[in-house]
């Protein structure tokens, strides 16, 4: 018997490394491990994240038993889980699919090391991204640090071959029959409770698609993005067939998924990222650690309307409209001049889509810390980016009713003030 191993791939369809596992052996059994040195660290035990891996696991537990199988569900440390399926089962090998995040890299180093001595194979697929790892390099054989060209090299290489599904359900067989099926653990039992929040139904719209260049920019609109983030995050959707659509629809909207490419291949060839920043001379420039302004902005109480519409909207919903995220994110490193890794890791605690390569990356883009971030004398008015993409005030109206009113706060500071601050502070270190 083999194991495959459930982690940011919670689909049966088109599935890279459970096509292999399933098309190379006669019996394969699916696990899924709720992680405990993941779980541990989230602090809000109505996690709606928690909710939906745990009901996505749940059904694809309930597919697999439909074709009398079963989906083998545990908590706790992956190495001590993974110990005890080998011994239980009689395991030869494990499958699964790569994920690039420090931590991650570590624990399969761990797994990994510890089926090879044990006898056991141990292979791991990229089904994540389109391109990873050492695939897309310069012509100096070097990883990418500049966007653009990046993107040029990944369309010039974008074959129909990157892009073809895998045929998982071709040998479905070889999944391995069970004579009972082992009870999932409770959402109680991992120290959560279930959320009412509304969560993104997996839907690729056309019609939003083919719209998304002239409308992903207005955060009014719920219709002008595609809400498939959270999805594209734990793997309920294949990013292939993301990739196609986006050729068939849109050019703008593909990009995109390029641009979430581009930043695992640097968290994959640049970890330090994770916690300092790309250009190191930023993590010398004297940033503030006001938890008065922090709170502020975090309640969304800064006297900017689209910062305090687009903190209300994340915190209310777990969602936060791209262009909004920009907005915000440049108010706290530059009018704030508060660490970027402060903000990072307040949106890793609230977002549904959190990713930590894609986080990091836009929040170094913001504080100009990051690679082909913003200039550092580039500093966002928060009031011109409302009128220009919130025009009649809908989106601010909706999350901060009482704009316009005597019970709205002043702005916290001048913008003019603040990006005066902001510049002398940065030039300080970057003109050096």
């Amino acid at each position: 018997m083999v194991l495959f191993w459930f982690r940011r791939d919670l689909r049966l369809n088109d599935n890279a490394g459970l096509y292999h596992a399933l098309k190379e052996n006669s019996s394969v059994l699916p696990i899924f491990i709720f992680d405990s040195e993941i779980l541990t660290k989230l602090d809000d035990p109505q996690d709606a994240r928690v909710t939906f891996i745990y009901d996505t696991v749940a059904d694809i537990k309930n597919q697999l038993q439909k074709l009398k199988s079963d989906l083998e569900v545990h908590p706790g440390s992956p190495l001590d889980v993974i110990k005890a399926l080998i011994k239980k089962h009689k395991v030869t090998g494990i499958y699964t699919n790569n994920d690039y995040e420090p931590y991650a890299r570590k624990r399969d180093e761990a797994v990994e090391s510890f089926a090879k001595k044990n006898g056991v194979f141990f292979k791991s697929y990229k089904d994540q991204t389109l391109f990873e790892k050492d695939e897309i390099l310069t012509t100096q054989g070097k990883p990418y640090t500049v966007y653009t060209p990046y993107k040029n090299n990944v369309l010039k290489t974008l074959t129909p071959f990157y892009l073809k599904s895998y045929p998982t359900e071709k040998y479905k067989k070889s999944f391995a029959k069970v004579a009972s099926v082992q009870k999932m653990p409770t959402l109680k039992s991992l120290g959560f409770e279930r959320t009412e929040v509304d969560l993104p139904p997996l839907k690729i719209s056309p019609k939003i698609l083919k719209g998304y260049a002239q409308t992903r920019d207005f955060p009014a609109n719920p219709e002008g993005t595609s809400h498939l983030g959270m999805h594209l995050r734990f793997g309920t959707v294949s990013v292939r067939e993301l990739a196609r659509e986006g050729m068939k629809y849109s050019p703008v909207w593909l990009s995109e998924l390029i641009w979430r490419d581009f930043f695992m291949q640097i968290l994959w060839h640049f970890p330090q990222v994770e916690k300092q920043s790309f250009r190191p001379e930023y993590d010398k420039i004297a940033w503030r650690k006001s938890k008065k302004d922090f709170d502020l902005w975090s309640k969304g109480m800064t006297g900017y309307p689209m910062v305090d519409a687009g903190m209300r909207e994340l915190n209310a919903t777990g969602f936060m409209h791209n262009r909004v995220r920009m907005v915000v994110a440049s108010f706290l490193c530059k009018h704030l001049l508060i660490h970027w890794y402060e903000g990072e890791r307040y949106f890793a605690s609230k977002l549904l889509d959190y990713d930590l390569a894609a986080n990091n990356g836009n929040w170094q883009w913001a504080a100009g810390s990051g690679c082909d971030a913003a200039p550092y004398f580039r500093v966002f008015n928060p009031e011109i980016q409302a009128k220009k993409f919130d025009p009649d005030d809908e989106y601010i109206k909706k999350w901060v009713p009482e704009y316009g009113t005597e019970k709205y706060p002043e702005p916290m500071i001048d913008h003019a003030e603040a990006r005066g601050r902001c510049l002398q502070t940065y030039s300080k270190v970057l003109k050096k």
